[in-house]
């Protein structure tokens, strides 16, 4: 995610299930139980689940922007972490539920209102630890925009023509069933019928779209794993057009045309951009990638959905780059938890500063000199620390952005080697492909690679230490 307009910018699955000796007494043996109604972030307490692995999601999808009226059919495929009797989805409570099975068989389900988000499902007979299964959850209703406690909105958000869909951080349960923490990694595919005229963009490749009865149907494909929170569909009139990079990667923008004439200048920069993160950060994770522009100014904010970051309006050049690294940068590699947001966004940040360095425009070195002139007395632009935001309140503050960039400049100036420094970056992506870190994962991999270095203060101070950091 970008910064708004205005200057903003481990999971734990509970297994309740002993391990059950080959010898154990019948007595001993633990049976099926629930599991978790929480993945234990502590910023969101509620969101993700227990249990279960979710592997691939397919949705079918009708919207009808007309009364916002929305039906889904969900198909998720799962494997169990524990023997369950019971397991819980994040829905939100505005979209009734009226089926669900699991492996074909009526499946009792709840939403309770006490939770909020969750649909308690429990299966006509008990999963076994390790056993693949199926879910179909099949829904309706208006879907609705999400309130973040820093005041932001995200979800399912209506527009004169469609709607825009963004879900960080916790926004994907307002229009599909999901295990909605950054940790459980799925593919997906989208089925999605909107009014003929209008276009509907998701993840990934278009596989095709057909239409009949004044209504029509796009398929789109992403197979790669990637967190709940980066999948979107988006539904409008765009204009669509299609290319592929110097280094072959396959892009799709899809641009409202009340943003075009401003967003041409910028996208004709994209697929240079997609092929200059490719040679930082290596070989691009996705299987196609692009833009999409709408017209949502309410909104106030860009995000990195897979394959084809959004943007509420005409971005500019260092906004689209931030948005293209993260293709690396947070949605190949994805914090573990929200606190670690400086994983994301810190290094999207970055990597716009080195775009705009490598195009002869001003260097990250001039990035960072500009930024740490602000006086310490400036609080407001120094705190919260980078890796400490405090609460989710301040999970998007503009020092983990700016800070958070220059806590990586910082870094390469104190490494002293360009090639040692983008090789540490290059390959902490390469580590951790399709997967999870932290920001502890990223100080130990750093302190590994530079032993002879005080890296430990260092990271100290830029990261958690309160306030304008004096001596690293």
């Amino acid at each position: 995610m970008t910064a708004t307009w205005a200057g903003r910018a481990a999971t734990v699955f509970l297994a309740g299930a002993a391990t059950v000796g080959l010898i154990a007494s019948p007595a001993l043996a633990a049976g099926p139980t629930p599991g978790a109604n929480s993945a234990g972030d502590s910023y969101f307490p509620l969101q993700g689940n227990g249990g279960y692995d979710v592997g691939h999601y397919a949705l079918t999808l009708d919207y009808r922007p007309g009364s916002g009226e929305l039906e889904g059919v969900a198909t998720i495929d799962a494997t169990a972490t524990q023997a369950l009797n019971r397991f819980d989805l994040d829905l939100r409570r505005n979209l009734t539920v009226s089926a669900v099975t699991v492996d074909g068989r009526a499946a009792t389900f709840a939403q309770p209102a006490d939770l909020r988000q969750e649909l308690v499902i429990t299966p006509a007979a008990p999963l076994r630890d390790g056993a693949a299964f199926t879910v179909v959850v099949r829904y309706s209703g208006v879907p609705k925009p999400i309130t973040d406690p820093d005041g932001s909105i995200e979800g399912w958000v209506p527009t004169e023509d469609g709607a825009f869909v963004v879900n960080e951080p916790q926004g994907s349960p307002s229009w599909y069933p999901c295990n909605d923490t950054p940790r459980d990694k799925a593919g997906f595919d989208f089925t999605v019928t909107v009014p003929e005229g209008r276009t509907a963009v998701a993840n990934g490749v278009l596989v095709d779209s057909v239409t009949a009865d004044g209504r029509t149907t796009y398929r789109w494909t992403q197979p790669r794993p990637m967190s709940t929170y980066l999948a979107f569909v988006t539904t409008g009139i765009f204009e669509v057009s299609t290319g592929t990079t110097p280094s072959g990667i396959p892009w799709l923008n899809a641009v409202d045309p009340t943003e075009a004439d401003k967003s041409r200048p910028v996208l004709a920069k994209l697929p240079a951009m997609l092929d200059f993160f490719q040679s930082l950060y290596g070989r691009y994770p996705w299987s196609s990638g692009g833009a999409l522009v709408d017209h949502a100014p309410e909104v106030g904010y860009a995000l990195e959905t897979t394959t084809r970051p959004q943007f509420d309006r005409a971005p500019d050049e260092l906004t689209l780059a931030h948005e293209l690294a993260h293709q690396w940068v947070g949605d190949d590699v994805t914090l573990a938890r929200w606190r670690d947001i400086w994983i994301n966004e810190g290094f999207a940040e970055w990597s716009s500063w080195y775009w705009s360095e490598h195009t002869g425009q001003a260097s990250a070195q001039r990035f960072f000199a500009r930024l740490y002139a602000t006086p310490a007395k400036d609080t407001a632009f120094w705190n919260p620390p980078p890796a400490d935001p405090g609460g989710p309140e301040d999970l998007f503050a503009g020092s983990v952005y700016d800070r958070g960039a220059m806590t990586l400049q910082a870094l390469r100036v104190k490494i002293g080697d360009d090639a040692a420094f983008l090789d540490l970056l290059h390959d902490w992506v390469l580590a951790h492909r399709y997967g999870n870190a932290t920001v502890d994962d990223f100080v130990t991999f750093t302190e590994k690679r530079f032993p002879q270095l005080d890296l430990a203060h260092f990271f100290h101070v830029w990261l958690y230490e309160p306030g304008k950091p004096t001596d690293w």
